[in-house]
């Protein structure tokens, strides 16, 4: 065999090889960028128009010349990704073109694949990813819902116990001062037979209250029906726990007496105030309710029971804690069941500056 058979036999294998390749495979002049080999994938996937003259660009349109010959200058591989129609569908594929040598003749290999199976993971990857992060999301929201909702029932510092440990301690109190306060007649009150206007002004009323207490350091520990009870000096401890609270209860006196002016049902109210020592605790286990316990709170009810409309009735402990910076007048002595005879007294505004 001559050398030209020989070489020529040895360039058959090379095509037959080519050819036998499940990648579309092609061989790029790097001067002319002219293809001056193919096997038939990539002709069939790539195939040149009849008015070109078979540059790689006229080939892949959309393929940056430019950054491909910069790269291939540098010695480095540039990757394409494109659409070819295989079947009358649309296929991705990515073709690779990297510097080559044979013979000191510079050439640009280029390899294109079918990267359908991971386009699709891909996709599935990023679909998985967006389903986890749209759940994460509504967890996290209903984490915050059930947040508030618990804030809304126990003060913060206890609810950061309770998520901390699953469980809280009883504490006991020595200086804070209770705001009790209930509407009077509220049975008899007309909007009494209608719920959903009863409930909607109650709501009203009572988030205007939680307004005020906030305003100054206190905690709104519950409501029952008509009644409203709120506190100062816990689960924090605050030196003007009783100055605070005697704010909150001229205040929300001012609110109601405005509220009566705007609007055609009248809600008027008792309340008391006492300052002592009381215990507070997360009672329950489903249903969880921050409360207040101790004689503290059970003299605070017993001032709001003989109060009387529109006003505020202390007694003697509190006054002394009041008087320098709040107006009174004395109710006179009085027998307070489960607690003996005491100087009761109404706060009536704070002391003019």
């Amino acid at each position: 065999m001559t050398e030209k058979s020989s070489q020529s036999g040895t360039n058959l294998d090379y095509k037959q090889i080519f050819q036998s390749l499940s990648q579309a495979i092609a061989v790029i002049d790097p001067l002319t960028h002219q293809v001056i080999y193919e096997n038939a994938i990539f002709f069939d996937w790539f195939a040149p128009d009849d008015d070109v003259d078979g540059a790689i660009a006229d080939r892949l349109p959309d393929l940056k010349m430019d950054r491909l010959m910069s790269r291939i200058e540098e010695g480095r591989s540039f990757k394409f990704e494109t659409e070819v129609k295989i079947k009358s569908r649309d296929v991705p594929v990515r073709v690779t073109f990297r510097p080559v040598q044979n013979e000191d003749q510079p050439y640009i290999l280029a390899e294109a694949s079918d990267i359908t199976k991971e386009k699709e993971s891909q996709y599935m990857l990023e679909s998985y990813s967006r389903l986890a992060e749209k759940n994460t999301k509504k967890l996290e929201s209903e984490k915050n819902r059930v947040e508030r909702l618990l804030l809304n029932i126990m003060p913060k510092s206890i609810y950061e116990e309770l998520k901390d440990s699953g469980v809280t301690s009883p504490q006991r109190f020595e200086g804070a001062t209770i705001l009790m306060l209930d509407f009077v007649k509220f049975t008899d009150m007309t909007i009494s037979h209608d719920p959903s206007a009863l409930v909607s002004e109650l709501n009203d009323i009572f988030s205007s209250f939680d307004r005020i207490v906030e305003n100054f350091s206190g905690e709104r520990i519950r409501t029952i029906g008509d009644s409203y009870m709120c506190a100062c000096g816990l689960p924090e401890e605050n030196e003007d726990h009783a100055k605070n609270m005697a704010k909150v209860a001229l205040r929300i006196r001012r609110y109601l007496e405005r509220r009566n002016d705007a609007h055609p049902q009248e809600w008027r109210c008792r309340m008391g105030l006492n300052s002592g020592s009381v215990i507070g605790s997360l009672v329950g286990i489903q249903k969880y309710v921050y409360d207040l316990f101790g004689p503290g709170v059970n003299l605070a009810a017993r001032m709001e029971s003989l109060s009387e409309p529109m006003h505020i009735t202390t007694n003697q402990a509190t006054y002394e804690l009041l008087k320098d910076e709040f107006l009174f007048s004395k109710r006179g002595e009085h027998d307070v069941r489960g607690f003996g005879k005491m100087n009761l007294y109404y706060l009536e505004s704070e002391q003019p500056r």
